[in-house]
């Protein structure tokens, strides 16, 4: 395994506001039906009914966590006809996402089992 990254340069002071507004995106994050619906619209824009079927959970759930995930930034609706269309919103959630799963997915295919957490 690599060594954790470090930056350079000194640790600058962070104020309250930051840190709760960091912390409030790994809230975000902290839900997997909501980290499912991010890797799914990271491979393209799909409508809720797809998203739906594509995370095994009900109409009222999905369009639940897309409202959240829309207020905070992290997915946009687009009209298509009568449908509207999600898409994801912010590429460096979008990177940790996608960093996070496709690594414990080689971590699965090194190990030839899966890890619960």
């Amino acid at each position: 395994m690599p060594p954790a990254r470090h930056r350079d340069e000194p640790a600058q002071p962070l104020g309250s506001e930051l840190l709760q507004d960091a912390a409030g995106m790994f809230a975000m994050l902290a839900t997997p039906v909501r980290v499912h619906i991010l890797w799914l619209l990271a491979h393209g824009g799909q409508d809720v009914g797809t998203l739906a079927e594509n995370t095994g959970q009900s109409l009222a759930t999905v369009s639940h966590h897309l409202g959240k995930l829309k207020l905070a930034g992290l997915v946009r609706d687009q009209r298509d006809g009568k449908r509207r269309i999600y898409v994801a919103a912010d590429p460096h959630v979008l990177d940790l996402v996608l960093g996070v799963i496709e690594r414990r997915l080689a971590n699965d295919d090194v190990t030839g089992r899966r890890r619960r957490a």
